[in-house]
C-alpha cells in the first residue's frame, strides 16, 4: 500500500502540492475561532458535587455576591491606610460602579485587612460568561479605570481575582506561545543544518509543517465547535510543539531512508517510491500509537483532557498524511538537490559511531539490556516522593503577574481560605422549610472541623427550603492541606444532615478535590486503554505477540524513569511543594505513545535486517548502525523543542516541558538504542512469535547482502521487503 501511495506521489508531485494548498486555503478561510476557557469547574462534569452545589447557588441564591475580580489597595510607603485612603478606596470603589462597564453586575467595597494595610473593591461579573473572553476583556477595562482613578492619591491598586487571572493567563500564554514557536523554528534549523549540511532541507521541514499547522489549526477549530469540546489556552503552546516536533521526525524518518536508497543507486524518483515503501509503515503504525494514544484522552472527565486529545490526534493524523504525501512530492521534485551544497549525501561515512554502538549491542546485548534496564529502574524510583498540585491559575502564569501578587498579598493579609470560601448547601428533599432551630448546631459541627477556621449561617433562600452556610478554611483553596479539609467538610456536612435534608459541599476546594478523584479515574481508564491500543498496533505491524509485550513494558519503564526525575529535580531539587496534577497524564500519552515512534522504527529496521538472513544479533547490531543516526537525530529535536516550553515562563509548560523532552530523550536514547535492540536480541527469534516476521525467504549466508547490493534494489523494486 505505501509503495504504491508513493509511486502515485512521486508521478504526480504538483498535482499533490496543488491539493495541500488548496485545502490550507478554504480550511483556513472558512475555520471557526477557536475559544478559550480557564474556568476549572468547566473541567468537571455535571456529575460531581462541587459542580452540584454551583448549580444549586445559581438556582437558590441567584443574586449571591461571588466576586470576579477584586481591586486591592495599599500605600505606596507600605504603611498602614489613613482616612483620606478609606477615603479615595470608596471613592474608587463608587466611581467603578458609575462605569457600567460591560460583564460588570456589582461594584462593593470589601473588608480592610486585620493589620489595616489593605482594602478591598469587590466587583462581580456575570457567572455564565465566567472564563470567556468577554470577561477577560472587562478585567482589561477595569485594570485600566482603576489604575486611572487611583492617580493622585498614595494609594497603589492591582486588579486580582478569576477574570483577572484568565487575563494574564492569555497574555502569559501568548507571550509563552512566541517563545516556543521562536525557539523551535531556531533548533529545528540548526540541527538540521548540522546533521545535513545543506540549507534546503534545514529549511523545508518549517515551511511545510508550517502549512500542516494551519490546516490542522482549522480542524481543531471544526472540531471544537462540532463537539462542543472545552478550549484552553494552553493547548495552542502544545501544538506548536507536537506539530513540529512530530512532522520533523516523520521528515527525518524519510528523508534518511532517502538519502540511503541514493546511496544504494536507486534513481532519485525510485529511491523517493522505495524510501515511502521501506519506512511509510513505520510512519504510519508510529501515527497511530500517537493518535490512539491521544483519543484515550477523550475517556477523561476532565474537559482540559477531553479537548486536547481529539485536537492533538488530529494534528497528528494531518502530519501523518503529510508525511506520506507532501513531503514526498515536495523532495521528489526537488531531488537530490535537496541536499546541495553537501556532497555526503553520495556515500555511507566509514567507521560511523552508530557502527559501534551497533557492534556493542551485536556482542553484549546482556550486559547492554541491564545496564539501560538498571537507568531506567534507578530513576523510576522518584516516582514514589510524587505529590499532585491544584492551582490552576498559578500553574498557568509567572507569579510575578498582577493577579498573582493580589493572590499572594491576599494569601498574607486575610484568612488563606477568606479569598475562596468553602460553602455547604443544606436543601430539603421534601420541599418543605427546613427548621431553622438546628442551624446553630450544624453551624458549629462544621466549624468544629480539623481545619476550618470558622462556619457561620450566611443566609436562606426565599422559599426557606435551602440554607447556604459558609466555611472559611485555615489554608489557601488549592493547597493539600484545604483539599483534605473539605473531604473531612463533606463528610461531616452529609452526615449531621438532618432528617429530610441533603448536603451539597461546593467553592473552589471542593472543585479541586473533584478535580483529584476525576484524575484518579483517568489514570485508572486512561493509562491501560491507551497501553492495550498501543499494543494492538505494535502486534499488527510485527505481526507478533511477544514483542509488544516487552516493547509496551519498556516503555512503562520510561515513564517511570521520566515521572521519577522530575519529582527529583522539580520537588527535591527546586523545593515545589508538587507538580500540576496533570502532568502524569499527559507525560504517559507523551512518552508512551511519542516515545513508542522510536521502538517502532528500530524494531521495524531490525525485523528489515532479519529478512535479509541475519541472526538476531547481528541484526540488532545492523538495525542500531543504520536506524540509530534517525533516532539520535529526531529524539534530539523533539526533546528540544518539548524544552522551549519551558521558556513560556509558568510551573505547567515548564514541569511539562522538561518531563516530555526527558522522557523523549530516555525513549530514543536509553530505550530505542540500546534497551530495545539488545533485548530483542537476547529473545532471539521467540520474540516473533507465533509469526516469522524475521524469517528470510531465501536466507543468505554470512551477513547478508550489502547495502548496495542489486538483489535488494531488485527486491526492493518488486515491493517484497518493508
Amino acid at each position: 500500500m505505501f509503495r504504491r501511495i508513493g509511486n502515485t506521489v512521486v508521478r504526480h508531485p504538483v498535482w499533490t502540492i496543488v491539493a495541500w494548498l488548496i485545502a490550507a486555503v478554504a480550511i483556513v478561510a472558512t475555520a471557526p475561532s477557536l475559544p478559550s476557557n480557564s474556568d476549572e469547574s468547566s473541567f468537571l462534569p455535571k456529575s460531581y458535587e462541587s459542580i452540584k452545589a454551583a448549580q444549586l447557588q445559581e438556582k437558590a441564591f441567584p443574586s449571591a455576591f461571588t466576586p470576579s475580580a477584586i481591586a486591592l489597595y495599599q500605600r505606596t510607603d507600605g504603611g498602614r491606610l489613613t482616612a483620606a485612603d478609606k477615603k479615595d478606596v470608596a471613592r474608587i470603589t463608587a466611581r467603578l460602579g458609575e462605569k457600567h462597564i460591560d460583564q460588570v453586575q456589582k461594584v462593593v467595597p470589601g473588608q480592610p485587612s486585620k493589620d489595616g494595610r489593605y482594602d478591598l473593591t469587590l466587583v462581580q461579573m456575570d457567572s455564565k460568561k465566567a472564563g470567556q473572553p468577554e470577561q477577560s476583556d472587562a478585567a482589561k477595562e477595569l485594570r485600566q479605570e482603576v489604575k486611572g482613578l487611583a492617580k493622585g492619591t498614595h494609594l497603589e491598586v492591582r486588579l486580582g481575582g478569576s477574570a483577572a487571572q484568565a487575563l494574564d493567563q492569555e497574555d502569559s500564554s501568548k507571550r509563552g506561545q512566541a517563545l516556543i514557536g521562536i525557539g523551535t523554528f531556531a533548533i529545528i534549523l540548526v540541527t538540521l543544518l548540522i546533521i545535513f549540511r545543506a540549507p534546503i532541507l534545514a529549511v523545508l521541514p518549517l515551511i511545510l509543517i508550517g502549512l500542516v499547522s494551519a490546516i490542522a489549526n482549522g480542524l481543531i477549530a471544526y472540531a471544537t465547535k462540532l463537539f462542543d469540546l472545552q478550549a484552553n489556552s494552553s493547548i495552542s503552546s502544545i501544538l506548536i510543539v507536537v506539530l513540529f516536533g512530530v512532522g520533523t521526525d516523520y521528515f527525518l524518518f524519510l528523508i534518511f531512508r532517502y538519502r540511503e536508497r541514493l546511496r544504494a543507486g536507486d534513481e532519485p524518483k525510485l529511491a523517493m517510491v522505495n524510501a515511502v515503501g521501506r519506512v511509510g509503515e513505520a510512519i504510519a503504525s508510529a501515527a497511530g500509537a500517537v493518535i490512539i494514544a491521544f483519543l484515550a484522552l477523550v475517556l477523561s472527565t476532565l474537559g482540559f483532557l477531553k479537548q486536547m486529545g481529539p485536537a492533538l490526534a488530529i494534528a497528528v493524523a494531518a502530519t501523518l498524511v503529510a508525511g506520506l504525501t507532501l513531503i514526498p512530492a515536495v523532495v521528489s521534485l526537488i531531488g537530490p538537490k535537496v541536499f546541495w551544497p553537501s556532497k555526503s549525501w553520495q556515500r555511507e561515512p566509514e567507521n560511523a559511531r552508530f557502527a559501534a554502538l551497533g557492534r556493542g549491542v551485536r556482542r553484549r546485548p546482556a550486559l547492554t539490556a541491564a545496564l539501560s534496564g538498571l537507568v531506567l529502574v534507578g530513576l523510576s524510583v522518584g516516582t514514589f516522593g510524587f505529590n499532585a498540585t491544584f492551582d490552576l491559575a498559578s500553574g498557568s502564569m509567572p507569579k510575578t503577574k498582577e493577579s498573582m501578587v493580589v493572590q499572594d498579598r491576599m494569601q498574607r493579609a486575610y484568612s488563606a481560605g477568606a479569598a475562596a470560601p468553602t460553602d455547604v448547601y443544606l436543601s430539603s428533599t421534601g420541599g418543605k422549610p427546613l427548621d431553622k432551630a438546628g442551624f446553630g448546631d450544624y453551624a458549629r459541627k462544621l466549624g468544629a472541623v480539623e481545619g476550618v477556621a470558622n462556619a457561620r449561617l450566611t443566609q436562606v433562600d426565599k422559599t426557606g427550603t435551602t440554607a447556604d452556610f459558609t466555611v472559611t478554611l485555615k489554608d489557601e483553596a488549592s493547597t493539600d492541606k484545604a483539599i483534605d479539609t473539605v473531604q473531612r467538610v463533606r463528610d461531616v456536612a452529609h452526615s449531621d444532615a438532618p432528617p429530610g435534608t441533603e448536603a451539597l459541599v461546593g467553592g473552589m476546594s471542593a472543585i479541586y478535590k473533584d478535580i483529584d478523584t476525576a484524575v484518579n479515574h483517568d489514570y485508572r481508564t486512561v493509562f491501560p486503554v491507551a497501553a492495550v491500543l498501543i499494543m494492538v498496533i505494535l502486534g499488527l505491524l510485527l505481526r507478533s505477540v511477544v514483542a509488544p509485550w516487552y516493547l509496551i513494558a519498556s516503555v512503562g519503564l520510561g515513564f517511570g524513569a521520566t515521572l521519577g526525575a522530575t519529582v527529583w529535580i522539580f520537588q527535591a531539587g527546586q523545593g515545589h511543594s508538587g507538580l500540576m496534577f496533570m502532568l502524569p497524564v499527559i507525560m504517559y500519552l507523551f512518552v508512551v505513545a511519542i516515545g513508542t515512534d522510536y521502538n517502532i522504527l528500530m524494531i521495524a529496521r531490525l525485523r528489515e535486517e532479519a529478512r535479509e538472513g541475519r541472526e538476531p544479533r547481528e541484526a540488532a547490531g545492523m538495525a542500531v548502525r543504520h536506524a540509530g543516526p534517525t533516532v539520535a537525530a529526531a529524539g534530539f529535536i523533539l526533546a528540544a523543542t518539548f524544552a522551549t516550553m519551558m521558556l513560556a515562563g509558568n510551573a505547567l509548560l515548564t514541569e511539562m516541558g522538561f518531563a516530555v523532552s526527558f522522557g523523549i530523550a530516555v525513549a530514543a536514547f536509553v530505550m530505542a538504542m540500546f534497551f530495545t535492540p539488545s533485548l530483542t536480541a537476547l529473545i532471539g527469534h521467540a520474540a516473533w512469535w507465533p509469526g516469522h516476521a524475521d524469517r528470510a525467504k531465501n536466507p543468505v549466508a554470512g551477513s547478508g547482502p550489502a547495502l548496495g547490493d542489486r538483489d535488494t534494489v531488485a527486491r526492493d523494486s518488486a515491493g517484497q521487503r518493508g
